[in-house]
């Protein structure tokens, strides 16, 4: 087993190069936030503007299943800069926020991913309307 000296001494020569990749890899979290940020925005503002109900309900399901999909690849990329950072500083304050950090992404992930199944329920359920509708007015 390696002692904490040594992995310090290790850490101590990277450390400057693993310090840059871990405010690099922050700032592309920051990125696919805003990217899925705009996105929706930019969904939104279309179904806003849709000519039925149901294409609306169907565009903004679909805007807000893509935006919760950027917010957990947003909080999967802020745990490993934080997983870096704490190995580099090797302290117990830092290896108790990435466990608090760890846990609120699972619980906000478990939500998000719960939403986002539901949501696709929701769009399959009412496209499969549309088609019996269509069918309908057909006969």
């Amino acid at each position: 087993m390696t002692s904490p000296e040594a992995m310090k001494g290790f850490f101590g020569v990277v450390a400057p190069w693993l310090d840059h990749l871990s405010g690099a890899i922050d700032l592309l979290s920051i990125a696919v936030l805003l990217i899925g940020a705009v996105r929706f925005s930019f969904k939104m503002l279309r179904a806003e503007f849709a000519s039925k109900d149901v294409g609306r309900l169907s565009i903004m399901n679909a805007a807000r299943r893509e935006l919760g999909s950027y917010i957990l690849a947003g909080l999967e990329l802020l745990i490993v800069s934080d997983v870096i950072h704490t190995a580099i500083t090797l302290n117990l304050d830092g290896l108790l926020f990435l466990g608090g950090l760890v846990i609120i992404r699972a619980v906000i992930g478990l939500f998000l991913e719960r939403e986002i199944r539901v949501l696709s329920e929701v769009s399959y359920a009412s496209a499969a309307d549309e088609q019996e509708q269509g069918k309908d007015r057909a006969s």
